[in-house]
């Protein structure tokens, strides 16, 4: 039986050892969850957009930027990663950047995916893996992710279809110009504006199956093959986003029908869209907000993180602005989003 204390010199070094490494390892993995300055690592989130190229995502990648600024404001170390395909239509290099970011082990990815399909597993592979995912603008064929911050593009499309209604007074031939198949945001907008005209039978819709593509080059083109079959017949044309719009528009002059002898509706408020409109070329937009969309999605990420409740489908709003609205104060920032205060 040991009398008095047990240890012997050499083990009292080793423990001394041992509760150091203890106590320098626990202030490490203490302080703020969101990083603050205890020197732990700061909170990454990959924000995916659709493409980088078109006006409207420089307006999403504005509210991220301010959401993250304000984090920071708020002592936050939250980093935020903006990484997106080159083009709109490239669903594998989405997918790719989606996995890739899982891989990564970031701590949450806000998405606005290319295709309602195909992202719906990468998605889920993610979520599994303990990324939530928070969708932003389009929507998936799935409802694992922690919410969806989006415009309501049915409202948008029947936004659309009454304003188109009203400028042609009941009745004409009118061109819907699509997007793209599998685009859940755009195929909404073009299911609104149908539904509205199925109640006026004296609108005859002369063309509902062509996609402008990607870019404002392919919508362009696709806008020319219309105008050639049915340039001389079409009395109002719907088109569903940025690009698709000013291309038929640009297509449009070309022939000499622009200007308000065909009546054209657009989706997005590019700033190409907003000077067509001016010029009379354009009689009506409808816009989003998607600077509250990036705001949004980020700051709803950060709520899941934090361990509080969000709201599964968040509506980011819609207006149909045409030029008899487009200067009134409400429009400004829609219009003209800020991005020199948010992006450098």
């Amino acid at each position: 039986m040991l009398l008095g204390n047990p240890m012997l010199p050499g083990m009292k070094i080793l423990v001394c050892l041992g509760l150091s490494v203890i106590a320098v390892t626990t202030w490490i993995g203490c302080g703020d969850p969101a990083g603050g300055n205890s020197g732990e690592k700061a909170i990454q989130i990959a924000v995916i957009p659709k493409g980088t190229t078109h006006e409207f995502w420089r307006s999403i990648e504005a509210g991220v930027r301010k959401a993250e600024q304000e984090l920071g404001e708020q002592g936050k170390h939250v980093e935020i990663i903006w990484k997106g395909p080159l083009k709109e239509d490239d669903r594998d290099q989405q997918i790719q950047v989606v996995e890739n970011f899982t891989t990564r082990r970031v701590t949450g990815i806000v998405l606005a995916p290319l295709d309602s399909k195909a992202l719906v597993r990468p998605v889920e592979t993610a979520q599994k893996a303990g990324i939530p995912v928070v969708i932003i603008d389009s929507g998936l064929e799935s409802d694992q992710y922690a919410s969806f911050v989006a415009t309501d593009n049915f409202e948008g499309g029947q936004m659309a279809g009454e304003f188109m209604t009203k400028l042609l007074e009941g009745k004409g031939n009118v061109i819907l110009l699509r997007y793209a198949v599998g685009s859940a945001s755009t195929e909404k907008r073009e299911d609104g504006f149908l539904n509205v005209l199925k109640v006026h039978p004296e609108i005859k819709l002369i063309s509902s199956d062509q996609y402008a593509g990607p870019t404002r080059e392919t919508a362009y083109q696709a806008s020319q093959n219309l105008l050639n079959r049915f340039g001389k017949d079409v009395d109002g044309i719907f088109c569903v986003n940025e690009n698709s719009t000013i291309g038929m528009t640009k297509a449009l002059r070309e022939i000499g029908r622009a200007g308000g002898d065909v009546k054209m509706v657009g989706f997005d408020a590019g700033s190409q869209s907003i000077k067509d409109m001016e010029n009379g070329d354009i009689q009506g937009l409808v816009v989003q907000d998607p600077l509250r969309m990036g705001y949004e999605g980020v700051m709803t990420m950060m709520k899941y993180l934090d361990g509080d409740e969000v709201e599964k489908r968040i509506d980011t709003g819609v207006v149909m602005v045409t030029l008899e609205n487009m200067t009134e104060p409400s429009m400004h920032d829609l219009l003209h989003p800020p991005f020199e205060k948010y992006l450098k």
